[in-house]
Order: C-alpha cells, then structure tokens, then sequence
C-alpha cells in the first residue's frame, strides 16, 4: 500500500483514505518513520506505507508498537492522533500539532468565561441547536415507523414545548435553566428514541460508564470521535478546547469541545440507529465483559468505515464553526494587546 486510493481501504486492520483518516486496530502492527513516510510492519514484515503529508488525523485502538519520535512527526505534520483503550474504547490520549500563535483569540475567550450574559447567550444557542435536531430527527423516524407513532409523536410535543420556553425572547434562559431543559429533553428525546431499537438489543435509555447494550456502547464511540474532532478544529483555528462557556473548564476535560459538539448529538444518533436499522451492525458483532457492552473488532472495521464515510461534512461544520468563533475573539481580543503593548 505505498500509494493511497480514493476510498477507505483495509489492509491487516489499517483503513486509510488519501488527505483524510488512518485508523489502526491491530496489536501486532509497528509503525516507524521511513523517509516522508509512516511504514507499517507487522510480525516483523513490512506491510505498506503512507505519505505523512496526506494524513489529517490518525486514530490508534490496541497494543500497538510505536514510539516517541513517531508521535512527534505526526505532531509536526499538524496529523492530531486519538488513542482509545483496547477493548472499550475510551480515549486514553490525544496528541495535537503545534498550536495557533495569536494570543488575542485566547485572551478574548477567556475574558468570556466571566462574560455571564454572553455564556447564557452561547448556552442558549447550542442547546436550542440540539434540542431543534432532536425533533427533526423523531420527525423523520415517524415517517419511517408509523408503527412508533404514537411514543415518537408524544416525544416530539415535549421537546417542542421546551424550544418555545428556550427561545421564548420575554424571559430568556439562564445557563441553570438551561441545564434543565437539557436534562428534560434528554428524557423526552431518549424515550422516543428507544422504541426505534428492537428490544433484543436491550437499548432503554443512555447508558455512559460502562455503556451497557451495543446502542450505547456505539454512541460512546462516535460521541467519543465527534469530541476529538471539535478539539482538533478548535486547536487549529487558535481556540482553546479547555475553555467552554455552557460546559465550564473542569480537569482534564475540553468543555468548549463539549459545547461544539451538543448540536451534533442528534445527528450522530440517528447515523447509529440507520447502522442497526439496515442491519449493517448486529448484536452479534458485540460482546460483554462483566456490565460492559463492547464492539468486537469485525464490528469496529464495520463501523469505522462507516464513520469515515458519514462524518466528513460534520468535521468541516466543525472546522467552519471555530474558524467563526476565532474570527470573533480574535477581534474582540485585538484592542487589548495592543494596549498592552503600548
């Protein structure tokens, strides 16, 4: 595999796609620094390369053998690599290339964080966002399942009702009634989204840490990867992905992330539930280890391919999105600078 080809391809668990994705699920593989490349060798063979140059993101699942000076290639490509556990899936690490060099976008979204009618404002429209998504996409399960119309339709009026206080221009939201809204939409949403599963998937209702069914165990995974991209195209456009305004900066996690991605929810929901729906995943791709529901690896190559295929108009709203938000800080931030320097 010395040159990359126009679709996601699968050579001993590696899926590539040229100016995209290389995603590596085989704990036999090595990967080393050839030249301007990334070669893969497994058992001691050497299995293929890729151009570093052509590769935007890389995401490692398993045992893999790699070492520091790969990292570092890949980090002064501006290649972001997400590194998940072997099993379940969660992210361990994430590796970024350098950082955007204008101070003043950061100055200015920090300023922010203590800006409360500015947070409430952002707040208000990521969750609006989310919660206008979420009808649409029981709408759209309606015309699909007239026989769930009934607990669809009743689902839908509820979120409805939410949007019209949310958006209700008298008394706008604060972010603490923002998170009760959220938190009874979920209810509404999740209740109308599970009779769209046959029950035999034991799908009743979001499920975290563990995910505890093979519905929840893929919406960690994508919800998993959605986050990771909204860190890299805040990284890129010169945000800080730690600070959020509707998910506060706590250790260890990027809330502004957080936020970017609450509107994309819905979306990657119902990418799940057509993956089920066509068949394309099945419960015997999955299996358990003691609460969990794990995705086995036949399964992850499914969905991973499907993912690479499906997401690439998210990733450029995302990139869209924060390139906006920067242009605004970046304005906002500007003026202090220079009369600091002055």
């Amino acid at each position: 595999m010395d040159a990359p080809r126009p679709r996601p391809i699968l050579i001993t668990s590696i899926w590539a796609e040229a100016m995209a994705t290389l995603v590596l699920d085989n704990r036999a593989l090595a990967l080393r620094i050839d030249g301007q490349a990334l070669a893969f060798y497994e058992n001691g063979e050497r299995r293929g390369s890729l151009p570093i140059k052509l590769l935007e993101r890389v995401i490692l699942q398993g045992d893999l053998s790699l070492s520091a000076g790969v990292l570092t290639r890949l980090a002064e490509n501006g290649t972001a690599v997400l590194m998940l556990s072997k099993r379940h899936s969660r992210r361990l690490a994430v590796v970024l290339g350098p950082a955007h060099n204008d101070a003043a976008v950061r100055i200015a979204q920090a300023q922010r964080l203590f800006d409360q009618a500015w947070c409430a404002w952002w707040a208000r429209r990521q969750i609006a966002a989310k919660t206008r998504a979420q009808v649409r996409v029981l709408k759209q399960a309606m015309a699909k399942r007239p026989d769930c119309h009934y607990p669809l339709a009743r689902a839908v009026t509820d979120l409805e009702h939410l949007c019209s206080h949310m958006d209700s221009p008298q008394q706008p939201p604060s972010v603490e009634r923002l998170r009760g809204f959220e938190g009874a939409a979920a209810r509404a949403y999740f209740q109308g989204l599970t009779v769209l599963f046959p029950p035999s998937l034991g799908f009743t209702g979001r499920s975290r840490r563990p995910p505890r069914d093979p519905v929840n165990a893929c919406l960690s995974l994508v919800y998993t990867l959605l986050h990771f991209e909204a860190v890299r195209a805040a990284h890129m456009a010169g945000l800080d992905p730690l600070l959020g305004f509707y998910h506060r900066p706590a250790f260890g996690r990027e809330s502004l992330a957080s936020d970017l991605i609450e509107p994309l929810r819905p979306h990657a929901d119902q990418w799940v539930w057509r993956l089920f729906q066509n068949r394309t995943l099945r419960a015997e791709l999955f299996s358990r280890d003691g609460q969990a529901c794990l995705l086995g690896k036949t399964g992850r190559e499914v969905f991973y391919q499907h993912y690479e295929a499906h997401f690439k108009p998210v990733r450029r709203l995302l990139q869209r999105q924060c390139r906006r938000l920067a242009a605004y800080f970046r304005q906002q931030g500007t003026p202090f600078l220079e009369e600091d320097e002055a």
